[in-house]
């Protein structure tokens, strides 16, 4: 479904990404993992259209997108979940909803998804009239992930959901992430959790400085002695 070649981003003259290349495969959910500043979020952000790869390629279901605005990647399906939720504080939650299907034309629809994202967070259905920026952090979340949705997305990038959020929120989230690739959704997750992160995905990729150190299935990763090492605390 997706398929990076080679790419490489600057923020000005300073280098972020270097020479990656990994590809998310149709129904997969890929995790890309590695410390802060390592260049996951500048990955998926050069992926919805935000960076452009000054060399390389960005191919999805066979179209090239690396040339492509925002609302054009939308367009085809590949929906930005951003780390720190970004959601229009003054606004309610059907409202914030009713923006993420922004792309969408067919009101029945839009209703039929809202539907299923009220299913998937109850709590935001309970929460319709109230203003986003007077809910918890795990709230505001579930509205994050749940305006996402409402694009309908094919390939969902989600960008470090559990960050701030209390263990048992964190395990809750990644309950609904699971369901959410049940029902069809690839997804490239971007996770500070490595652990989690590779509980729940199927193929993992780590990244340093940049670059892409490491690939494999998520089990393998797993027990790899550097990787726990690094990002797993030492398997504890």
């Amino acid at each position: 479904m997706l398929q990076i070649d080679h790419i490489d981003v600057y923020y000005g003259k300073i280098q972020t990404l270097k020479d990656v290349s990994l590809r998310v495969d149709d129904g997969e959910l890929v995790t890309l993992i590695g410390s802060n500043g390592a260049g996951k979020s500048t990955t998926l952000r050069t992926i919805s259209g935000l960076l452009r790869p000054k060399q390389g390629s960005i191919t999805y279901n066979g179209q090239r997108i690396d040339h492509l605005k925002p609302h054009e990647v939308v367009r085809l399906g590949v929906v930005h979940c951003p780390e720190g939720r970004r959601l229009f504080g003054h606004l309610s939650v059907g409202e914030n909803l009713r923006l993420g299907a922004v792309t969408q034309t067919d009101s029945a629809e839009i209703e039929r998804t809202r539907g299923e994202v009220y299913e998937l967070f109850p709590k935001l259905k309970e929460r319709n009239n109230q203003l986003a920026a007077t809910l918890s952090g795990g709230e505001q979340q579930m509205l994050a992930i749940g305006r996402a949705l409402m694009s309908r997305p094919k390939l969902l990038l989600l960008d470090e959901p559990s960050l701030g959020l209390a263990p048992l929120l964190v395990e809750a989230l990644f309950a609904i992430i699971r369901q959410i690739k049940a029902r069809g959704v690839t997804i490239l997750l971007v996770e500070q959790n490595a652990w989690l992160a590779l509980e729940v995905a199927d193929r993992g990729y780590v990244m340093e400085t940049g670059k892409i150190i490491l690939a494999d299935s998520a089990a393998a990763l797993r027990t790899n002695p550097q990787v726990e090492e690094a990002y797993l605390g030492g398997g504890a």
